[in-house]
């Protein structure tokens, strides 16, 4: 037998095995698809409620979304009540904490009132930049009810930058993230809903 003829039936034989690999990854992916999708749906609701009570939507607000043409704003959804607009749902990125991008959502309402935040993903420290996670801290909790306005941008910030919000002890680059971009991005969402209504 030739070097050739081994080649090729090597060659067959490899690609046996990998169609059948193809098969058998496409079977199991069509198996659990559906209960894959169904899990992360309902984890999505839980964070949605999580910053956007029931009360304030009667709409699918995570179908009514709009991708502003930002960096750090990866999308806004329009909560609706008697279908008028009655909040925002906003997933954000804050590009600069100590370990990286750390991805936001939070609830706000048309006028500025923030209704909760809560961090989707990030890369912090464990035991210093971590307490942004509500599984390690309340600290996150500290946005809930507080309005942004144009007169009151200098509170948006930590308090070692004259802000009103606190930070961690040996770790003030998260929390100062944070807060950067929840003003930066209900700053931007403000303006492009009064943008529209003109």
């Amino acid at each position: 037998m030739n070097i050739s003829k081994i080649s090729a039936k090597y060659g067959v034989i490899l690609a046996i095995v990998a169609l059948l690999c193809t098969a058998i990854s496409a079977g199991i992916y069509l198996l659990t698809k559906d209960k894959i999708d169904s899990e992360i749906a309902e984890q999505q609701q839980t964070l949605l409620l999580q910053v956007l009570p029931q009360s304030y939507f009667d709409n699918d607000v995570m179908a009514n979304c709009k991708t502003p043409d930002s960096r750090e704003i990866n999308k806004i959804c329009t909560a609706l009540l008697h279908n008028k607009p009655s909040a925002y749902v906003i997933e954000a990125t804050a590009p600069d904490g100590y370990s990286g991008n750390i991805r936001l959502l939070f609830g706000m309402t048309v006028d500025g009132e923030v209704l909760g935040v809560r961090v989707l993903q990030h890369a912090e420290t464990p035991g210093l930049g971590d307490k942004i996670d509500t599984r390690i801290s309340d600290w996150i909790l500290s946005f809930n009810h507080k309005k942004i306005s144009p007169d009151n941008l200098e509170d948006w910030a930590v308090k070692k930058d004259g802000g009103k919000f606190d930070q961690f002890s040996g770790a003030t680059i998260t929390p100062r993230a944070v807060v950067n971009q929840v003003k930066r991005s209900a700053l931007e969402a403000i303006s492009s809903s009064s943008a529209a209504k003109n």
